[in-house]
């Protein structure tokens, strides 16, 4: 199996303006995207996994965490055990996220955009998407903690 990966980007700064990039994600691997701009900081939105789509997160605008875990976990075949990255608008990283996994995500700041590009094509996505309760995040035992 897979495993989520950080792909490192940068940034270049003059008097123009900033322009920040990942150069290593191959936007043709990717169908659509969608933007996530939460109404409120602190609230968690998800688990929702998918068996077939991959998926690549990146903060547009603020601050965010995203917690990954296995479909596994989820269901209850092992311990709930995820990753926890943060993705902030003044650093230039793009998280993949490959199939098998589910995604919760925290806005840590008002005002945040999470851009979302993904595999599948929408009218196919209600088939491969998975939700599930996202329980007591106090509880969880966090695996990794990517800059977090």
């Amino acid at each position: 199996m897979s495993v989520p990966v950080l792909l490192e980007g940068g940034r270049h700064q003059d008097a123009r303006g900033t322009v920040r990039h990942v150069n290593d994600f191959n936007v043709a691997s990717a169908d659509r995207f969608y933007v996530i701009s939460p109404a409120e900081a602190g609230e968690w939105r998800g688990w929702v996994g998918h068996r077939r789509d991959r998926k690549w997160f990146y903060a547009a605008a603020g601050e965010f965490v995203v917690c990954v875990a296995a479909l596994e976990e989820l269901e209850g075949l092992l311990p709930l055990r995820p990753t926890r990255f943060r993705l902030s608008a003044g650093e230039s990283r793009l998280l993949e996220v490959p199939t098998g996994f589910a995604t919760a995500i925290q806005a840590l700041v008002v005002g945040s955009s999470l851009l979302v590009f993904s595999t599948g094509r929408i009218e196919a996505a209600a088939e491969d998407m998975l939700r599930y309760p996202l329980g007591d995040v106090s509880l969880w035992t966090v695996a990794t903690d990517s800059k977090a």
